[in-house]
């Protein structure tokens, strides 16, 4: 089974950072795969523009590199190959002075296509670049612009962003992007929650006993030390990646698919969260800082020796979360991240209630609860774990199995990318995979208090051997409720 290819109506579709890292990584990969998959119409372009200069034959041979290098080879279609650098052109401009936005409107043209606008820049320049557009007469009313994450770095400076970008865009039109929701085991959820009877009326408090949510890497800095030495992973992950996939686990069933009919419900799980203030934050919350240890490639060095100086930043985030509904009360959501662990996965584990009464004897062995796990990645898929009879003439002897769907194996094809799936809903308008203003600084008003909770109280980050799975008090802040970190495998 194959999915359906829609094509979408012709585009300009212009990349600001066109020459940064991850136009060369995503960008560009993902709009060759929907030429490849035949999603464009006539006449659709791609315009690169950064500061660098470069001609158009330099910005498709920068094209052609990426593709080459982050494209299994086997994907390569030389003819779509071709047809798609056709497409691409490039305009030197400067956000800051302005400097060269009329060579952009000159490239643009007076039609009336759909026009996406995508700030791969750092989000300081985020304003600058929608001033100038509007400043030019860029914006029209196809016109849409697309903001990478961080929205900010706290509430105040989201709220501060977010006005100098709806100074000239509506908000219909502002696509605050989280690849996260991109997924498509993370908009199976929403299939699984609300397109079948089994799942929903056991999706409560009643049935549910906790929720976990795990996002691993393996990985440290890489080529990210600037950012995310002042960011952290509370900053950098869970404001938005855990807590969107938090609101998807816990909100009411929306009216319809709609956008807003779906944030709406989102909104709603964000501000029923439960503050954690500086009094809960070292009972609820827990903050490590990878040291030296090994991961698959061998020995690594520790976060403070990787950045070459002293710093108290979080390189791992655990949070027992709890949800002020009816729905929700009294079940507990684990939330944990974190870089250079035992193994990269993201996922999310709904565990059931145990069941009240054993009918089965000692000798049957133990009895496991249920549980429903949603792998993320890699490997795509849905688990569900249930207790079963051991096949044999040994009497009653139960043993858990799940039942497996993996997508590689269900659906035959290559998955989109998650930069796939949301540019394509960009160029749609459909803007039901990203995030409202309010949804953003909601969640901003919860991750707060925490960060100043840490600050306030000069909360140390606590040391992790890298490849181990985070600081034993994460560990702790589990176990003490009875219950354990799902283990990946």
């Amino acid at each position: 089974m194959t999915s359906q290819i829609i094509p979408v109506d012709p585009f300009d579709f212009i990349i600001f950072g066109g020459t940064g890292d991850l136009s060369e990584r995503k960008l560009l990969p993902s709009l060759y795969y929907r030429q490849r998959d035949h999603q464009f119409s006539e006449p659709t372009r791609i315009i690169g523009t950064s500061r660098s200069k470069m001609s158009d034959d330099e910005f498709q041979a920068f094209a052609k590199q990426a593709i080459s290098d982050h494209v299994k080879p086997a994907d390569i279609d030389p003819k779509e190959l071709k047809t798609f650098l056709a497409r691409l052109s490039y305009v030197s401009a400067d956000a800051t002075s302005g400097a060269g936005f009329d060579k952009l409107k000159k490239a643009i043209g007076e039609s009336d296509r759909i026009r996406a606008f995508y700030l791969a820049v750092a989000p300081a320049l985020f304003g600058d670049i929608s001033h100038k557009l509007k400043e030019h007469d860029l914006i029209t009313p196809n016109s849409r612009i697309v903001l990478e994450k961080p929205i900010g770095r706290d509430l105040a400076s989201a709220q501060a962003l977010n006005d100098l970008v709806g100074d000239d865009f509506h908000e219909s039109q502002i696509f605050r992007i989280d690849h996260y929701l991109g997924k498509e085991t993370v908009q199976n959820l929403m299939a699984l929650r609300f397109a079948n009877a089994l799942y929903e009326p056991l999706w409560n408090s009643a049935h549910i006993d906790h929720v976990q949510i795990t996002v691993a890497e393996t990985v440290g800095l890489e080529d990210r030390v600037t950012y995310y030495d002042k960011a952290g992973a509370l900053r950098d992950m869970v404001q938005n990646h855990m807590l969107q996939l938090l609101c998807l686990v816990a909100m009411e069933a929306p009216s319809s698919m709609d956008a807003d009919a779906v944030r709406d419900e989102k909104l709603k799980v964000l501000r029923a969260l439960k503050r954690i203030n500086g009094n809960e934050a070292p009972k609820h919350t827990v903050r490590g800082q990878y040291r030296a240890g090994a991961s698959a490639s061998g020995a690594v060095k520790g976060y403070v020796e990787e950045l070459a100086h002293d710093s108290n930043t979080e390189t791992f985030v655990a949070i027992k979360a709890e949800i002020g509904t009816w729905r929700w009360a009294g079940v507990p959501f684990y939330l944990r991240t974190g870089k250079r662990l035992a193994t990269r996965v993201s996922e999310i584990v709904i565990e059931f209630k145990p069941i009240p009464h054993s009918i089965f004897g000692d000798s049957a062995g133990p009895i496991f609860a249920n549980q429903l796990v949603i792998r993320l990645q890699p490997d795509e898929g849905v688990k569900q774990f249930i207790m079963i009879k051991d096949p044999g003439p040994g009497g009653m002897r139960l043993r858990q199995i799940s039942l497996d769907m993996s997508f590689a194996q269900s659906f035959d094809g290559r998955a989109p990318d998650a930069y796939e799936r949301l540019i394509m809903d960009v160029i749609r308008g459909n803007q039901t995979l990203f995030m409202r203003r309010d949804e953003v600084e909601a969640a901003w008003k919860w991750i707060d208090p925490i960060q100043n909770a840490w600050e306030g109280a000069r909360q140390e980050a606590q040391g992790y051997t890298a490849g181990t799975w985070g600081p034993s008090a994460s560990i702790a802040l589990i176990e003490r409720d009875g219950r354990t970190w799902h283990e990946s495998n």
